[in-house]
């Protein structure tokens, strides 16, 4: 299944939040014309590299022809607003205004093409004071909330190891896309698309708006724990940790029973979530002095034939390489112009049992023009 077969996007983005929306529409089938100017995208100059191609561009513009522009040249951007009016969709993450003074903002293209759905993604919005700060996935992600509650008891803010504020803005674009193509067809209608990765990150700290809305209080930093529920973390093991997750009284009792200490669930200091938060260090000695006897795995085994949430700790190649992820097809093959069959990690949804992908990896700077301006009837424009 292909549901966005038949769309055309532009995409004026660079690096991550807006190349990642895209690759999106690209794995459901939309048609995607990467605009780069001259010397290319940011991320092609950014490893690691393979065969002189970077990583990061390839998983990234998966699904995606590329078209060279210079919108200094006059003959480039008429070139660039030709295309625009005759797409679906258009999306942009320059800083709020330039795309305006190019004359490829949203309310110039619009007038000429009522029907486009224009997204903008920026770091903090088209409109408040904030508009016009720079803004990189970190910078949001310290402004966001997120990094204040993030890292060790004690210790100092941490950010994601991913780049999560542009990620998700890059997943709320594609969201709100789709939203809009939904909506043009029953009204005739384009939108146009404001996604700040500020508010999509501050969109996503639940937790934290649980304790700062409803309960009046800070969220702190307690490393790996849930600051409302315990247990939930690491414990050691023979030859690591395991990750436990117990959100429940069912549960705990269960847990309790199966480390040999059934009394657990009836002592005072353990009889809610509270009471246990408060006393985790009493609590993760108790079940370190039975997950220390065991291996991972053999914890592991134990707390999932328990029926308790439970996992080893998997580094990236782990998470790849297992039976699981194999027959789930979460890392595919697709034809790349100089690494042949280039791996790549797709939308992860499946429709009717199949998980739709871009059919073609990254393409080559500027290789596909002729074929872009032929499919637009601009062969004369160029």
């Amino acid at each position: 299944m292909k549901p966005l077969q038949g769309i055309r996007v532009l995409d004026l983005s660079r690096v991550l939040a807006g190349p990642y929306c895209t690759a999106l529409l690209a794995d459901l089938g939309a048609e995607v014309i990467k605009l780069e100017p001259p010397a290319g995208d940011d991320y092609r100059h950014i490893g690691p590299f393979k065969d002189g191609e970077s990583a990061l561009f390839t998983l990234n513009n998966r699904g995606k022809q590329s078209l060279v522009l210079d919108l200094k040249d006059p003959a480039d951007l008429a070139l660039a607003k030709a295309i625009a009016a005759r797409v679906d969709v258009v999306v942009e993450n320059f800083r709020p205004g330039v795309a305006a003074r190019l004359g490829l903002g949203a309310e110039a293209l619009r007038a000429e093409n009522p029907r486009l759905v224009y997204c903008s993604i920026s770091g903090f919005g088209q409109q408040g004071p904030f508009r016009d700060l720079p803004a990189y996935d970190l910078v949001v992600q310290a402004m966001s909330g997120l990094m204040a509650g993030t890292g060790e008891e004690g210790g100092a803010p941490l950010k994601t190891g991913e780049s999560m504020a542009d990620l998700i803005a890059g997943l709320f674009g594609s969201w709100a896309v789709m939203a809009a193509l939904v909506n043009r067809n029953a009204t005739g209608q384009g939108a146009t698309l404001d996604v700040a990765m500020y508010d999509a990150l501050f969109s996503m700290l639940t937790t934290s708006h649980a304790l700062h809305l409803y309960a009046g209080q800070l969220p702190q930093r307690v490393g790996n724990r849930h600051p409302l529920s315990t247990p939930f973390g690491c414990f050691a093991t023979q030859d690591g940790q395991v990750v436990i997750a117990v959100l429940n009284p069912r549960q705990f009792a269960t847990l309790a029973t199966l480390i040999g200490a059934p009394e657990a669930a009836g002592d005072p200091r353990f009889a809610s979530d509270e009471s246990r938060t408060a006393h985790e260090p009493d609590l993760k000695r108790l079940i370190e002095s039975w997950s220390r006897r065991l291996t991972t795995e053999e914890a592991v085994a134990a707390l999932a034939d328990a029926g308790l949430p439970a996992a080893p700790i998997w580094d990236i190649a782990q998470a790849a390489g297992n039976e699981h992820a194999l027959t789930r097809g979460l890392v595919s093959r697709l034809p790349h112009p100089v690494l042949g069959l280039a791996p790549t990690v797709g939308q992860p949804v499946r429709f009717d049992a199949e998980k739709p992908v871009a059919e073609t990896s990254a393409p080559r700077l500027g290789g596909d023009r002729a074929a872009i301006l032929r499919a637009f009837g601009l062969e004369e424009t160029a």
